[in-house]
């Protein structure tokens, strides 16, 4: 693949916005095993958890936009509202949900008497991140976007 027809173009921008939600996947995976000790390979695919993927994705776009367009461009802060309503719904509706569903499936538990495929499975309950957790993912996605945005120059001509 030839990187210096991506530097600088929107192509640029979706490589390191999409490829910032995969490290930051595999840094939860490593995180998870050095904090709990253990392997758990759905955090390649599930939310929640450190660093926040969706906060490091949006950021790192918004991050390119302004590197590309210009941090007082229109289209820029059009990506940054999108980003902090992203953070906002990750770190906000989406962790009271999953905090609504853990006390949804204890109250389940309760009721069948430990049978939850009774009542349908057990509801999802890590849907959403801490604020730190959002603040992690959105740093690392800005000094990604950064980094990456350095790494494509040195190859355009």
């Amino acid at each position: 693949m030839d990187f210096s027809q991506i530097y600088n173009t929107g192509y640029e921008i979706i490589l390191v916005s999409f490829s910032s939600v995969v490290v930051a996947q595999i840094i939860k995976f490593f995180f998870h095993l050095i904090v709990k000790r253990q392997v758990d390979l759905r955090l390649f695919t599930t939310t929640g958890g450190m660093p926040s993927s969706h906060a490091a994705g949006v950021m790192s776009l918004s991050t390119g936009v302004g590197l590309l367009n210009g941090f007082d461009s229109v289209i820029f802060a059009v990506a940054l509202g999108f980003a902090f309503i992203v953070m906002y719904d990750a770190a906000g509706v989406r962790r009271a949900a999953g905090k609504q569903a853990a006390c949804l499936n204890r109250i389940i538990m309760d009721i069948y008497k430990q049978d939850l495929q009774e009542a349908g499975g057990k509801l999802k309950e890590l849907l959403g991140h801490t604020p730190l957790q959002v603040f992690v993912g959105a740093i690392f996605g800005i000094i990604y976007a950064y980094y990456m945005h350095n790494f494509l120059a040195s190859f355009a001509v």
